[in-house]
């Protein structure tokens, strides 16, 4: 069990970096690149939206939401587009870090726990 769950963590991330190339494609439809930059970004993003130290919740994304957004890019990719960035991701050494993820997800951050001060700010 533990080999098949290593293997679909190695297939999520093969398939992230397939996106992530697949997003710059001129074959794909604009709606797939923007929803697949967005899933690239976040994945290959080194900051969590929600911190694996949050119980339960904080592997929610790495469990559920990746995997998800992946597969509803995956198929919005036309198969055969998608099939060649899969090998191309496949032969390649490093996998991208996205900054522009990291520093969106650092700005979402920094803008909920302001709203929450100005929240108590306004009920005190």
């Amino acid at each position: 069990m533990l080999a098949q769950m290593k293997q679909w963590a190695r297939l999520i991330k093969r398939d992230v970096h397939a996106i992530y190339l697949a997003s710059r494609d001129p074959r794909v439809p604009w709606y797939a690149k923007i929803l697949g930059i967005a899933v690239a970004a976040y994945a290959l993003s080194p900051i969590d939206l929600i911190p694996d130290f949050i119980p339960v919740l904080g592997y929610l994304d790495d469990l559920i939401i990746v995997p998800l957004g992946v597969a509803l890019v995956v198929k919005l990719i036309p198969p055969d587009v998608m099939a060649e960035h899969r090998e191309l991701a496949s032969a390649a050494q490093d996998q991208p870090v996205s900054v522009t993820g990291a520093t969106v997800i650092v700005a979402i951050w920094i803008l909920a726990a302001l709203s929450v001060g100005w929240l108590i700010y306004k009920r005190v």
